[in-house]
C-alpha cells in the first residue's frame, strides 16, 4: 500500500509539474479566447491580456490586437485602421511590439507627414478572415474615424467562405472557454477535428466566390468612404506562389481580376508578389503563409509607403460620390442553415 501510495504520489507531483511547465513556458491554458458575431462570423473576445510561448497577445475592447482605443481620433493625429486575416494578427508567434501595424506605424512616424503630430495604426484582425469578415467588422465597429483603412489579404483571401462561427467551441483552434488543464489543451490540440456538416456545406457551395469577395470590397470601399475615409489595399503571396511554377492557374485569374476592381474603383492597390520574387523571400516567411518578425518590418515599410502616397499635406485623396447599392453578403450562411 505504501509503495501505491508513493507511486501516487510521485505520479500526481509529475502531472503538476508538467502543468506548471506547459503554463509558465508555453502560456498553454491560456488560450486566446473567441466569441461569436453574426457580422463578422466570429472575432477574438474582447479584453484580454496573456503570454503564449513568451510572446505578448493584448486584446483591447474592440476585438483588435492593441491597447485600450478611444473611438474618437486624436487631434492632428493620421489614424489607419488595418484589417485582415492571421497575417495581421500575428498569432501567437508574433510578440506584441512585434505586430505588421506597428511596423507601419513606425515607419509612418519616420516620415513624419506634414499635418500630423502622431501616428495609430489600429489593429482589426482575426484567423482566417476573408473579405466578407473584414465587411463585417467595419459594419459592426465602423472606422473610429480613420483616415485610412488598409486591408491586407493573402491569396487564399480571394475564395474565402461566408463568416460563420460553426468552430467556435468545436475547434481546438477557436476556443471559447480557459481549458481547465494545459494538459487538457495538448491532448485537444493533438485530436483531429473534421469539419463540422454545415461548415463543410459552405465550402460545397456552388458559385462565384472569387465575384462575392470582390462585392464585399465594393462594399467596403463604399462604407469607408461614406465614412470620410480612403481604403488601400495589399495583397500577400503564399510562399507556394514564388516557388516551382508560381501561383496556378486559378490564382492568376483571381488576381487578375482583383487588380482589374482596384483600378476600377480607384483604389490604391500593392500586389507584393512581384516584390517578393526580386528578394530573398525565404527570410521573410514564419510558415507557407504567415510573415516572420523581418517579413513584418520589410511588408511594414512598404504597406507604409502605400498610405503615405495617398495624402499630401493631411488631406486624402479626392473621393467619388457614393451612390451603388449594398447587397446580402451573408445569404450562403442562411442558406446553409436550412
Amino acid at each position: 500500500m505504501k509503495i501505491l501510495l508513493l507511486g501516487l504520489g510521485v505520479g500526481v507531483l509529475a502531472i503538476a509539474i508538467i502543468e506548471a511547465l506547459l503554463r509558465v513556458k508555453y502560456g498553454l491554458g491560456n488560450p486566446p479566447l473567441y466569441v461569436a458575431d453574426a457580422r463578422t462570423g466570429y472575432r477574438l473576445a474582447p479584453n484580454q491580456s496573456l503570454r503564449r510561448r513568451g510572446n505578448r497577445i493584448e486584446i483591447n475592447q474592440y476585438s483588435m490586437r492593441g491597447p485600450a482605443l478611444e473611438p474618437q481620433r486624436p487631434p492632428e493625429t493620421l489614424r489607419v485602421l488595418m484589417v485582415g486575416d492571421s497575417i495581421v494578427n500575428g498569432g501567437w508567434w508574433t510578440d506584441q511590439s512585434d505586430l505588421l501595424s506597428l511596423k507601419v506605424q513606425a515607419t509612418l512616424e519616420r516620415l513624419e507627414l506634414p499635418g500630423f503630430e502622431s501616428v495609430e495604426v489600429l489593429n482589426a484582425s482575426a484567423n482566417s478572415w476573408g473579405p466578407r469578415n473584414e465587411l463585417g467588422y467595419v459594419l459592426r465597429f465602423g472606422t473610429f474615424e480613420s483616415q485610412v483603412v488598409l486591408l491586407v489579404l493573402n491569396t487564399d483571401d480571394l475564395f474565402a467562405i461566408a463568416p460563420n462561427s460553426y468552430e467556435l467551441g468545436r475547434n481546438p483552434q477557436y476556443p471559447v472557454h480557459r481549458p481547465p488543464l494545459a494538459l487538457w489543451e495538448v491532448a485537444r490540440r493533438r485530436q483531429k477535428i473534421a469539419p463540422s456538416a454545415e461548415l463543410q456545406a459552405l465550402h460545397d457551395q456552388p458559385g462565384d466566390r472569387v465575384g462575392v469577395n470582390l462585392e464585399a470590397l465594393r462594399q467596403l470601399n463604399q462604407t469607408v468612404k461614406t465614412a470620410q475615409g480612403q481604403l488601400a489595399i495589399a495583397l500577400t503571396p503564399l510562399r507556394r506562389e514564388l516557388e516551382n511554377d508560381g501561383p496556378r492557374d486559378y490564382e492568376l485569374v483571381a488576381r487578375q481580376r482583383l487588380t482589374d476592381f482596384a483600378s476600377a474603383q480607384g483604389i490604391p492597390y500593392l500586389d507584393f508578389l512581384p516584390r517578393f520574387q526580386q528578394t530573398h523571400y525565404e527570410l521573410l516567411y514564419f510558415d507557407h503563409i504567415h510573415l516572420s518578425a523581418e517579413g513584418n518590418e520589410w511588408v511594414g515599410q512598404a504597406l507604409a509607403a502605400l498610405v503615405a502616397e495617398g495624402w499630401s499635406g493631411g488631406r486624402a485623396i479626392a473621393l467619388p460620390p457614393v451612390d451603388e447599392p449594398m447587397t446580402d453578403l451573408w445569404q450562403e450562411i442562411h442558406q446553409a442553415r436550412q
